[in-house]
């Protein structure tokens, strides 16, 4: 990648490369090469990208705390950062871009030793450890939701841009809200992500069976569930007689999101965004153990815009989620009243604004 391209690290999950794909859709509209450095895992869920310009770089997730665990994850952050050290001068970034999480750190802790302009974009409503790593050794800062800095230092180079979505969310984000009549079909989706589809599997299909029949009539529902869990989770929709689609994983998800008159699901950054840019009301489920809460805090951004509730998991039980799904279907207007709030929390122009942001650490204009 020569002559002053830009290489985005990111990997681990499609929380961090969703925006870095987006990121990249919005630098090649302005003509900029971009590259992408991640981990063996995610490169190959990096269809966005030229395959010749995907560079895997070795890195790991701190899992543990013991001596053992600790020793393997140093050892092969270090073999990545000597590996992305060793790269820099034959790809010649005129920028480097972390997205957050551990796969990010050799990328741009190799690229800013080596005086390397570099940005991280934190896509949570806390910064997490990696980037909190990463910080203080940055050009700059952007962040998806508001973010807390108190160090003035940091505070002076982070700028918020909002979390990009994908040209697909985009496009999904100019559907209206659907139709509700009060007698008319409810659609409602249900996903949880890599960590999370497992409690959605055990919660909302008994959830569902609480309701009164007439409610249950009216459910179309669209629901991601392990393979594990795929056959339970049909069978009970089945002898419910609830019109019901479960999937282990679906490609379409920004059109199905619109599709939607609920959700129910995790709060994972890219998870929040995309609700917040189409528009669409939610019961969302923080991830309990998360070390940084940052779930919890993605989650609260859209309670408070009006957009979503929040239930933490020890209150997401069947009988609790039955009155929630009751109380919001019996009352169509503020569903749509969420759904307009859920948008207001939303910016369509982000991956726009980080691209500008990046250009200008760069010392290009951005155009």
């Amino acid at each position: 990648m020569p002559n002053g391209g830009v290489l985005v690290a990111a990997g681990g999950t499609g929380g961090h490369l969703f925006p870095a794909e987006a990121l990249a859709a919005a630098l090649a509209r302005r003509n900029v090469a971009v590259a992408l450095a991640t981990d063996a895992r995610a490169a190959h869920h990096a269809g966005a990208f030229d395959w010749s310009a995907v560079h895997v770089i070795p890195s790991a997730t701190l899992r543990g705390r013991d001596p053992v665990s600790l020793v393997r994850t140093g050892a092969t952050l270090g073999f990545g950062f000597a590996k992305a050290w060793l790269k820099m001068p034959t790809l010649e970034p005129a920028v480097v871009v972390g997205f957050g999480g551990y796969p990010s750190v050799p990328t741009v802790l190799a690229a800013a030793w080596r005086g390397i302009p570099t940005l991280i974009h934190e896509q949570n409503g806390v910064m997490g450890r990696a980037n909190r790593f990463l910080a203080p050794r940055v050009s700059a800062i952007a962040t998806g939701f508001p973010v807390k800095l108190d160090d003035a230092a940091l505070a002076a180079k982070a700028t918020h841009t909002g979390n990009p979505v994908r040209p697909a969310v985009i496009a999904a984000a100019a559907a209206p809200y659907p139709a509700l009549g009060a007698d008319g079909p409810l659609h409602l989706l249900v996903f949880g992500g890599s960590q999370g589809a497992r409690v959605m599997s055990d919660i909302v299909p008994p959830a569902i069976e609480r309701l009164d029949s007439s409610l249950r009539s009216r459910l179309r529902i669209v629901q991601q569930a392990r393979s594990e869990d795929l056959a339970a989770v049909r069978d009970t929709y089945a002898r419910l007689g609830v019109a019901a689609e479960v999937e282990p994983f679906f490609a379409d998800l920004p059109a199905r999101i619109a599709a939607s008159h609920l959700i129910v699901s995790r709060s994972g950054a890219s998870t929040v965004a995309e609700l917040a840019a189409i528009g669409r009301p939610a019961i969302l489920v923080p991830l309990p153990h998360a070390l940084d809460q940052d779930q919890r805090a993605n989650a609260g951004v859209l309670e408070r815009a009006g957009g979503a509730v929040m239930l933490e998991q020890r209150d997401f039980t069947p009988e609790r989620l039955g009155r929630e799904l009751a109380a919001l279907a019996a009352d169509p207007a503020r569903l749509v009243a969420m759904a307009a709030a859920a948008k207001s929390a939303g910016a369509l122009d982000a991956a726009d604004r980080l691209a500008a942001l990046v250009l200008e650490i760069a010392g290009r204009q951005a155009v």
